[in-house]
């Protein structure tokens, strides 16, 4: 979930051009982050069917189909309860946005109860179409069967209190991947707070509840996901972890200084640990200026998805789009793009089994490493 999630309106920004990618064969894509779990109508009153194509929003079922996209890890995240207003201040050279406050644990707890009901309800009225899966091979069996696989994903564990009950309960109904913080401060760390152009070294890290919130989910086989942990907390989970650093939707710093990226420093302890980022779609993160102006060409997403690979190299980069939770560039408008940037990369000199690795294999990779 990106700086739309604070300012709405920025989505409504993306336009409704046709986007039309050619006749090639279509690379399977797994994506390590989306927000479409915000907008099922399972959880809200006037949301999306999942199952049928909208014209709103940026992700569900045949969209993904149209756009090779097999899978994916679907967040769940808790909005502030009761938003303010005047966080978000612009600034001679870019834009500052106010830390988030804290979330109530017990509001966090409803609400993620909600949402993570509303995606086995959504899995449980779609028809074999879609399966949650667990492990690896569940992911690769649902492939194989042109089944649509999610992995659940908790971006923020706010519902998760100090002595680490629920965890374990969470774990049983099927998360395989948690993000520590969202960009505010809880219990277990800091998150970083949106801003451009701005060093992501913002605050204290890991608490002491945090570290033991690393380690339990080293042990149960929870993939931990440094995405919003601001760079002393993802110092701390790189000196902690027993498994690979993974980052699921996040680009670089060299090339647009924005809070949320990555510095070449952590680029590289990524790389060290085996790890993955999963590039993140969101414009205002790819945009070397920062802006949220979805005009940017493919060739330039591509070339900062290339940077990174050239600093990681191929078998360290994946995707994670932010669908749904953040402005898009005009060309990735909505998962049925998504070969778009294939062909661009392409165009790039990628050949297919690099863009295997970044499209599909990388991710698999990782989960076999962190889950048990």
């Amino acid at each position: 979930m990106g700086i739309a999630s604070l300012h709405p309106s920025y989505l409504a920004q993306v336009g409704r051009e046709e986007c039309t990618v050619q006749d090639h064969t279509k690379i399977a894509i797994f994506d390590g982050h989306n927000d479409a779990a915000q907008h099922l109508t399972e959880y809200r009153e006037g949301g999306r069917d999942f199952l049928v194509r909208s014209e709103e929003g940026h992700l569900d079922l045949p969209r993904a189909r149209e756009g090779g996209m097999v899978g994916g890890l679907f967040a769940m995240y808790a909005k502030a309860e009761h938003p303010r207003q005047g966080d978000f201040t612009r600034t001679a050279d870019g834009y500052e946005v106010r830390l988030a406050e804290p979330l109530d644990a017990a509001y966090a707890r409803r609400t993620i109860d909600a949402q993570l009901s509303a995606l086995e309800a959504m899995v449980a009225r779609a028809d074999g179409k879609i399966r949650r899966a667990t492990t690896v091979d569940e992911i690769e069996a649902a492939r194989r069967d042109a089944v649509f696989s999610i992995v659940l994903d908790l971006e923020g564990a706010e519902a998760i209190d100090a002595d680490l009950d629920g965890l374990a309960r969470l774990y049983a109904r099927g998360l395989r991947s948690l993000g520590p913080v969202w960009s505010r401060p809880n219990i277990f760390g800091h998150g970083v707070p949106f801003a451009y152009p701005r060093s992501p070294d913002t605050g204290p890290g890991l608490t002491d509840a945090g570290k033991a919130l690393v380690r339990a989910c080293n042990e149960l086989g929870i993939m931990v996901d440094a995405a919003h942990l601001n760079e002393r907390g993802f110092w701390d989970l790189v000196a902690l972890s027993t498994a690979p650093i993974v980052v699921t939707h996040a680009c670089a710093h060299a090339i647009c200084p924005a809070t949320r990226n990555l510095t070449d420093r952590q680029l590289d302890a990524v790389k060290a640990s085996g790890g993955v980022v999963g590039f993140n779609f969101s414009v205002s993160e790819v945009r070397p200026d920062g802006h949220s102006d979805p005009d940017a060409p493919i060739e330039a997403v591509a070339n900062h998805l290339g940077y990174l690979v050239e600093r990681m190299g191929e078998d360290h980069v994946a995707l994670g789009s932010d669908f749904d939770g953040a402005v898009m560039p005009r060309p990735l408008r909505d998962a049925s793009q998504l070969q778009s940037l294939i062909q661009a990369l392409r165009g790039r000199g990628f050949d297919e089994a690099k863009l295997r690795k970044i499209a599909f294999d990388n991710w698999m990779r990782v989960f076999r490493q962190s889950w048990r």
